[in-house]
């Protein structure tokens, strides 16, 4: 697996084949990564795999009612680019737009006319200048405040922004980042809850909708609770609006708001170049027994009409997924709490991906529930069939295979027609 430089640095190839070997720097499988340090490796990272380590950007949450994000920060990864600000001719470590696209089979440019709203919890005061150096190192265009393109609000759409927080600054940058990538002419709405709590981040939602958002993406989850339907109802059963939410970073189990029958669950992969016909792999992301792309049977949540599979009476998460692995992570830039330029994964990654190819799809049909969209499409998809986070009864809540499965649901964006409805 090797990145890329980026298409605008293509033209004078010859001339800077030695920068492309260094600056097109893997994080894995080409052995470009640092030695973990003898800190990365103890119980405080969050993982360690395939040379590459990590610890999450926020705590875990243990009690119902809580959220934590899904985002992976890994800590050893090579940079050839400057740490902060752009560096010319040179590609940052972590795939970027270019590989994104071209492993999911999506044209440039994607995004026109639509509006995407993230939504996370406290203040990242950094954040549009930030998303400005990501665009700008990519040749992305300018989403800024004064063009009109990027709008940052409080959770009730005004401007007294929670109290900052790194961790979820982190997360931030990474939302922010993965919609540019994916649908870079897009308007991006940052709704900022007051605190992690699904009241909170559930009234964000609905400001993100009643701010004209048709696709709204949540990186964070925490555990399922008796009053889920209550909140499906309050907060994420919004028709026409195309919601997704990350599977979570725990391996087997569910995690809520994932386990909304309202939104799309988004699994986690490892992403990776071969020599395939399409050029890339994936199988399951799984690090540990207990680190991985979040799969299973809901405990409370409806079944909704669209799912039928047989091994669970309740919600199936999840429902598609995309790049999770930090071992195969994405390039992200953070300054709030970061040093620059960075390498994130985890299903925070994945969320504002799949939310960002159902803009590029165009605007969900009125009354419409997208979620149900890849169900129509299931042909649509890369099917992910390799790989498992763990054993499991019935096995394919927890292990890949042809078709539809926990980890994965139908598979991994292949063009837009899954994500059109």
């Amino acid at each position: 697996m090797r990145y890329r430089i980026s298409a605008r640095h293509r033209s004078d190839a010859p001339r800077r084949t030695a920068l492309a070997i260094l600056g097109a720097a893997a994080l894995t499988l080409s052995g470009l990564v640092a030695s973990a340090p003898a800190e990365a490796q103890t119980a405080s990272a969050s993982g360690f795999s395939h040379g590459a380590a990590w610890v999450r950007s926020c705590a875990k949450a243990t009690a119902s009612g809580t959220m934590a994000c899904n985002a992976l920060r890994v800590t050893n990864a090579h940079q050839h680019v400057r740490p902060l600000g752009v560096t010319a001719d040179a590609t940052p470590s972590g795939y970027g737009p270019a590989d994104l696209l071209s492993a999911y089979n999506l044209l440039s440019g994607g995004g026109s006319g639509q509006t995407i709203a993230i939504v996370d919890a406290y203040n990242d005061p950094n954040a549009e200048s930030d998303l400005a150096t990501y665009r700008s190192q990519y040749g992305l265009p300018a989403c800024t405040t004064a063009n009109g393109c990027f709008q940052k609000v409080d959770e009730h759409g005004g401007t007294s922004y929670p109290r900052n927080n790194t961790g979820w600054a982190g997360e931030i940058s990474l939302d922010l980042d993965m919609v540019s990538a994916i649908a870079p002419n897009a308007h991006i709405i940052l709704v900022e809850a007051r605190t992690a709590s699904t009241a909170d981040l559930g009234t964000a939602v609905n400001t993100a909708v009643r701010l004209g958002a048709k696709f709204v993406s949540n990186s964070y989850g925490g555990p399922e609770s008796a009053s889920d339907a209550s909140y499906d109802e309050s907060y994420y059963n919004h028709p026409g609006v195309a919601i997704t939410a990350s599977s979570g970073d725990g391996g087997y189990g569910v995690e809520y708001p994932a386990a909304s029958q309202y939104v799309t669950a988004v699994g986690g992969t490892a992403l990776k170049r071969d020599s395939s016909s399409r050029g890339w792999s994936e199988s399951v992301w799984s690090t540990s027994a207990t680190e991985g792309g979040g799969s299973g049977c809901s405990a409370y949540d409806t079944k909704p009409a669209w799912q039928t599979d047989s091994g669970c009476a309740q919600r199936t998460v999840a429902d598609v997924a995309a790049v999770a692995d930090p071992a195969t992570g994405v390039a992200v830039y953070q300054t709030y709490g970061g040093s620059g330029w960075s390498v994130y994964g985890g299903t925070s990654a994945a969320s504002p991906i799949v939310a960002s190819v159902y803009a590029d799809a165009g605007t969900p049909s009125a009354g419409s529930y997208p979620a149900s969209f890849p169900y129509a499409h299931t042909g649509a998809l890369n099917d992910v069939t390799d790989g498992s986070t763990t054993t499991c009864s019935p096995s394919y809540l927890c292990t890949a295979g042809p078709g539809f499965d926990g980890p994965t649901g139908w598979g991994t964006p292949n063009g837009l027609t899954a994500f059109t409805g």
